[in-house]
């Protein structure tokens, strides 16, 4: 493979755990996971102010990274793909915020890589934007019984009940970071299989 003459320092001692992670290895995963979620998430803190909003978007930003991890390659850093995922992911979540109550938009990947969410306003619908929020609702539970039976319930109590990562820890005497890990893979399982239907949501 044939590096960049601008790759820094920095970009060359990440790239060897780089390329182990584009062949699958998991402790790759872990050892980019470890020394960048810090830093991923001091950068979206300063564009989101909710706590637990800043770590969905980080969580959304490495499962988007991981998932795209072979379409990196050696012209700069690791690092400076990674914080352009994570700026991309803060401004959709801005931009979904102000118009949405409810969504878990995040983990819905289409196949050009766009997100798209499952907006359900609560107020002030028309009776046709009624039916659509509905059958959207509908949709998505449909989906939400495929998982697991741990991770079915990890997400209804996350965005059904809107149960907090601390709520639903104690709720089922879990480590926070257990639920946080598990609604991760049920996230990227759902994109996954929602992807695959082609039903747009």
């Amino acid at each position: 493979m044939e590096i960049s003459a601008n790759l820094t320092e920095k970009g060359k001692i990440d790239l060897p755990i780089v390329l182990r992670a584009q062949g699958g290895d998991q402790n790759a995963f872990n050892e980019l996971l470890v020394k960048y979620r810090n830093p991923v998430k001091f950068m979206v803190q300063r564009m989101i102010t909710n706590a637990e909003d800043v770590e969905d978007v980080v969580i959304d930003t490495f499962g988007k990274a991981f998932s795209n991890i072979n379409n990196y390659a050696p012209d700069y850093a690791f690092s400076t793909w990674l914080f352009k995922i994570a700026t991309n992911r803060c401004i959709d979540h801005i931009r979904k915020k102000r118009v949405t109550t409810f969504s878990i938009s995040s983990t819905f990947e289409n196949e050009d890589g766009s997100y798209d969410s499952i907006d359900l306003d609560s107020g002030g619908l028309t009776p046709e934007e009624e039916t659509i929020k509905e059958q959207k609702n509908i949709l998505m539970r449909q989906f939400v019984a495929k998982l697991k039976p741990n991770y079915k319930v990890l997400v209804e109590l996350r965005y059904f009940e809107e149960l907090s990562y601390e709520e639903i820890a104690e709720k089922l005497d879990l480590p926070v970071g257990t639920v946080k890990a598990q609604l991760f893979r049920a996230r990227d399982f759902l994109a996954r299989h929602i992807t695959k239907s082609n039903i747009h949501l």
